[in-house]
């Protein structure tokens, strides 16, 4: 089992939920090449995605895809940090996605000094956002610190509009951002868990503004978790509309269903900043 820096590392305030940063096995390995921001190929002929990250896009043969701004510069800073370097993979959750990839943390030896962590790093340097699952949530305090870090300091993707924090009150940018991965900001104006379902509501109209919803198996993660549980672990869920005039950030993929809504399936995609 690998503690990263060798320390058990618990969440920092204004992270709802973050995962204790666990990390295991111990996979020596060489890289071989580059896919693109987060994904490469080992010399032994595994790809390896960098779970908690999600660098800017390349087409990689997908067709009508644009290329997202900066995603040369991501794929060029992941081959400087990693090209040819022995490293190490390191596990927090599922290994294996569904398209067969490797997923994994890598850490590139560096001789008299520690390892560095190429999902970090990468934030650190603006190239990339936080993104995490709900099966793959180690380590996300960490990722999410270096991601602010590179944020005030407006580097990389964070001084380019595409990759702004949206305000969940435009309606009509949202709206236009459906099938993206978006970062969320704003006031929950209601809040309530109907059915073991939890919706935050950031309008008066529920029918047309901007939603967050969570499923009744994802609440479960919720309620286990300061300072969900304060919300949500009456038996009735009443606790759920203390909420309201709570200001959040949340992280995922815009989808429609009245208004704009995103889906959320585990705490570290929501944060109180």
């Amino acid at each position: 089992m690998f503690l990263l820096s060798s320390l058990l590392l618990f969440c920092a305030a204004g992270v709802a939920g973050a995962s204790e940063c666990i990390l295991e096995g111990n996979d020596e390995v060489r890289v071989a090449d580059i896919v693109d921001g987060d994904t490469l190929l080992l010399d032994d002929g595994r790809e390896v995605r960098l779970t908690g990250i999600q660098a800017p896009k390349l087409p990689l043969g997908r067709a009508n895809f644009k290329t997202w701004p900066l995603a040369p510069e991501a794929r060029d800073a992941l081959a400087e940090i990693v090209m040819g370097k022995r490293a190490t993979l390191q596990y927090g959750g599922e290994n294996i996605d569904r398209h067969g990839r490797v997923l994994a943390h890598i850490f590139i030896e560096r001789a008299g000094t520690e390892p560095v962590w190429a999902q970090q790093e990468m934030l650190r340097r603006g190239l990339a956002r936080v993104y995490t699952f709900r099966d793959n949530r180690a380590c996300s305090e960490e990722l999410l610190t270096a991601e602010k870090s590179a944020r005030a300091e407006g580097l990389g993707i964070w001084n380019n509009a595409y990759y702004d924090i949206r305000n969940a009150v435009n309606i009509d940018e949202l709206s236009r951002l459906v099938g993206r991965f978006e970062l969320v900001e704003g006031k929950v104006v209601s809040a309530a868990l109907f059915r073991d379902r939890l919706y935050l509501n950031f309008g008066e109209d529920y029918r047309q503004d901007f939603t967050v919803t969570v499923t009744g198996r994802d609440v479960k993660l919720f309620k286990a978790e300061e300072p969900w549980t304060s919300f949500l672990d009456d038996a009735e869920g009443m606790n759920a509309s203390a909420l309201a005039g709570e200001y959040v950030r949340v992280r995922g993929w815009v989808d429609r269903y009245n208004g704009p809504e995103i889906e959320v399936t585990h705490p570290e995609q929501i944060e109180f900043p």
